[in-house]
C-alpha cells in the first residue's frame, strides 16, 4: 500500500493539454475513482501514474519519492503497481493457473511458495475449478477474474484499473462491481479506476475525483459528490 500525490501535472499532446494543472492526493490503501465522460483526460492520468507518460509540468510522488516529473520518470516496471486493462490481457495459450502465475516468475518467487499464492488467489476469485482452462474456454467475466487474481498476485503497492468492465455485458458488469469492491476490502491496496460509469465509481469507491476538460472539479465521497454536486457538470 501507499500513498499517491499528483501536484499541478499537465500533460499535452500535439499542444492540446490533456490534462492540465491537476492535483488530486490518495491515500494509504484508499479506492479512489477517476470519473468523467470520455476525453476528459482520466485515462491520460492513470497512464501518468503508471509511468507509460512522462508530464511536461508537475509531478506524481508515491510515499513522498518522485516518480515522474519533467526530469525524472522511473519505469513502470520499477514502481511496483499493476494494472488492468478494457480488453484484460490474458494470454491465450496459458492456463489461468498459468496466467497468474506469469508475474510471480518476474518477482523470483517460484515453486511452493508461488503455487499456495496462485492458489489462494483462485480461491478469492472463485477459478478455482477452472484453474486448468485456457481463456478461450471462459466467459469474459471470469477472464476478467484471471486478470484481476493476476494483479494482485504480485503483491503490488498501487492498482490501477483502466474501465476494466467496459467490455462486459450489464449483469456481468453489475455483479464485478461489487466483486471489485470485495477484494479491495481483503487487500487494501491503493486503488486508483478509471471510469465513465457513475454506478460503478458510486458502488466501488471510497472516493470519486469527477474530471471535465483535464481537471478534476470535484472530490468527495461518494455521498458528497451525489448530494452536495459543486457544479452543474457534476450533478448532471
Amino acid at each position: 500500500m501507499a500513498t499517491v500525490t499528483l501536484e499541478g501535472l499537465t500533460k499535452r499532446f500535439a499542444e492540446a493539454a490533456a490534462v492540465h494543472d491537476l492535483h488530486l492526493e490518495i491515500g494509504d490503501g484508499e479506492f479512489v475513482s477517476l470519473l468523467g465522460p470520455s476525453g476528459c483526460g482520466k485515462t491520460t492520468t492513470l497512464r501518468l501514474i503508471a509511468g507509460f507518460l512522462q508530464p511536461e509540468e508537475g509531478e506524481i510522488r508515491v510515499d513522498q519519492q518522485v516518480v515522474s516529473s519533467r526530469s525524472v520518470l522511473v519505469p513502470p516496471e520499477r514502481r511496483n503497481m499493476s494494472m488492468i486493462f478494457q480488453s484484460y490481457a490474458v494470454w491465450p495459450h496459458m492456463t489461468v493457473f498459468q496466467n497468474v502465475a506469469y508475474g510471480l516468475k518476474f518477482r523470483k518467487l517460484a515453486g511452493d511458495d508461488a503455487g499456495t499464492r496462485v492458489e489462494r488467489l483462485l480461491q478469492l476469485v472463485h477459478l478455482e475449478t477452472l484453474k486448468d482452462r485456457y481463456p478461450a474456454e471462459l466467459s469474459g467475466g471470469q477472464q476478467q477474474r484471471v486478470a484481476l487474481a493476476r494483479a494482485l498476485v504480485v503483491q503490488p503497492q498501487i492498482l490501477l484499473l483502466d474501465e476494466p468492465l467496459s467490455n462486459l455485458d450489464a449483469n456481468l458488469r453489475e455483479e464485478m462491481r461489487f466483486e471489485i469492491r470485495r477484494l479491495h476490502e481483503e487487500f487494501r491496496i491503493t486503488t486508483i479506476y478509471v471510469t465513465h460509469d457513475q454506478a460503478e465509481a458510486m458502488v466501488t469507491s471510497d472516493r470519486i475525483a469527477v474530471m471535465h476538460l483535464g481537471k478534476v472539479i470535484q472530490v468527495g465521497t461518494p455521498q458528497e459528490i451525489f448530494e452536495r454536486p459543486k457544479t452543474t457538470f457534476v450533478a448532471e
